[in-house]
């Protein structure tokens, strides 16, 4: 199964406000030297990347979408770590027939240069606009590691929706935080109320959200949404259509909330 198309690097849509969401482990490709040099099967990565999290955002006016898989070059980590190349830094996988090129690496690397630049033109342009703004950085998680027929994560230790706020100075943005947190748990997901908590599963440290805080301090709110893999068959990579309109929902309504607040506050 192909989660998005390998053709490019990233999709970008602009519109109007302070809120922008993004999925930078939606994607599925990769470029044709790290194809051929990859040893990990198609499935093993596609379990491991965020499909779907593109479809969820796509509701909301500003939105980007990353193409390449994070098996190619993983956005959301420091630039020196965001090529797996040991089994180590890719939760024990094995990803690559040997070890791979530095030339191969320095490219991946690139890639990651230029998000981060495209994205701090853009955020530049909204500070500068609205004053502040908030960015919700969706991912999901796999719950179900002990395989198909395995029991999943208990639900104590993995919520519906993780919220990753450890980058963040928290105190600074408690007043949009915590509405926006009330407003998740409260919203009618095909007829249910979602467990969502902040830092159980997760602690919102990756990169993305980082780069944010630390270049945009009082202005720049980035919150990490990670959505357990319920909505999809996470080892056969078939989704639930119902649970997926659900998502794009449920993050149109946090976009909605968090434009309101920031406009109030």
């Amino acid at each position: 199964m192909t989660a998005t198309s390998d053709d490019y690097l990233w999709r970008i849509q602009r519109g109007e406000g302070p809120v922008l969401a993004t999925a930078i482990h939606d994607g599925h490709g990769l470029r044709d030297e790290v194809a051929a040099a990859m040893k990990l099967a198609e499935a093993d990565r596609l379990r491991e990347e965020d499909p779907f999290t593109g479809q969820a955002i796509a509701d909301v006016a500003t939105h980007i979408v990353a193409g390449r898989s994070r098996f190619e070059c993983d956005l959301n980590r420091a630039v020196d770590t965001a090529v797996y190349q040991t089994p180590d830094m890719a939760w024990g996988l094995d990803v690559w027939q040997g070890v791979p090129d530095s030339m191969l690496v320095a490219r991946s690397q690139a890639y990651h240069a230029s998000y981060y630049a495209m994205l701090g033109a853009l955020l530049d342009d909204i500070a500068k606009r609205y004053g502040k703004f908030v960015l919700l950085d969706v991912h999901s998680y796999n719950h179900r590691r002990d395989g198909p027929g395995g029991e999943p994560t208990p639900q104590d230790d993995a919520p519906d929706i993780n919220i990753g706020t450890s980058s963040m100075p928290r105190e600074q943005w408690a007043w949009l935080v915590d509405p926006l947190i009330a407003a998740m748990a409260e919203f009618d997901f095909n007829g249910r109320r979602l467990d969502v908590r902040e830092n159980v599963a997760f602690q919102g440290k990756g990169e993305q959200t980082r780069f944010v805080h630390e270049r945009y301090p009082g202005v720049g709110c980035a919150i990490a949404i990670e959505f357990k893999k319920f909505f999809m068959d996470e080892w056969t990579g078939v989704p639930d259509a119902a649970e997926l309109a659900a998502m794009r929902g449920f993050i149109d309504r946090s976009a909605q909330v968090a434009r309101t607040l920031l406009d109030a506050g």
